[in-house]
């Protein structure tokens, strides 16, 4: 059975070869990536997604910033690895950041306190889903992307940066680019591992 959603979601891999080589303008890339997170759903139409997207140089001094905390912890002699792996995260055209806004689910969990400890789970898979639904979003378009976690490392400068406010919780972080090799095939496990269907 064909399905439209299925096919776009088939598209999505881990590319970590990006490049700058993308000819769709930077104003509709926002808008693709805005409208994904506004369409992904929240727990209780909490919308406490928000997203932080870097472009050129603004992306290069996101992962300067890594870069350096990462030189603070990691043995110079074993860094080059590190290093070439950062640096290959900047080489694409962006990096969106996903954030979760505490102040949401704090209000929350005052409203509903019988829900008090699920908010924070359901306010991280929210940000999966809305992660998922861009990550989705660029590779139908044709862009590369790979998913990142150097969270909490960079998260107090970055807020300084660019002026992110303290109820901001930084959950992952994007690059995206052009795609400069091809993607291998996604393998999957047997289905009678992972699936149990009873009618």
């Amino acid at each position: 059975m064909n399905n439209v959603f299925i096919d776009a979601m088939a598209k999505r891999r881990s590319q970590y070869a990006l490049g700058k080589n993308v000819s769709i303008p930077q104003n509709e890339l926002t808008e693709l990536i805005e409208k994904a997170v506004k369409l992904s759903p929240s727990a209780f139409n909490s919308q406490s997604a928000r997203v932080v997207i870097l472009y050129g140089a603004h992306s290069d001094k996101f992962w300067q910033i890594v870069m350096s905390k990462l030189k603070a912890i990691v043995p110079s002699d074993k860094f080059a690895p590190t290093e070439a792996k950062i640096n290959s995260f900047a080489a694409g055209i962006g990096t969106i950041l996903f954030y979760e806004d505490q102040n949401i689910i704090s209000s929350l969990q005052q409203q509903y306190p019988n829900y008090h400890d699920q908010f924070p789970i359901w306010s991280e898979q929210g940000s999966g889903i809305a992660q998922f639904a861009v990550w989705s979003t660029l590779a139908n378009a044709g862009i590369g992307a790979n998913l990142q976690h150097y969270n909490p490392l960079p998260d107090a400068d970055v807020a300084k940066e660019w002026n992110i406010a303290l109820s901001w919780k930084l959950r992952a972080m994007m690059p995206f680019g052009s795609n400069e090799k091809a993607i291998a095939e996604k393998s999957f496990m047997a289905d009678s591992e992972r699936f149990k269907v009873f009618s």
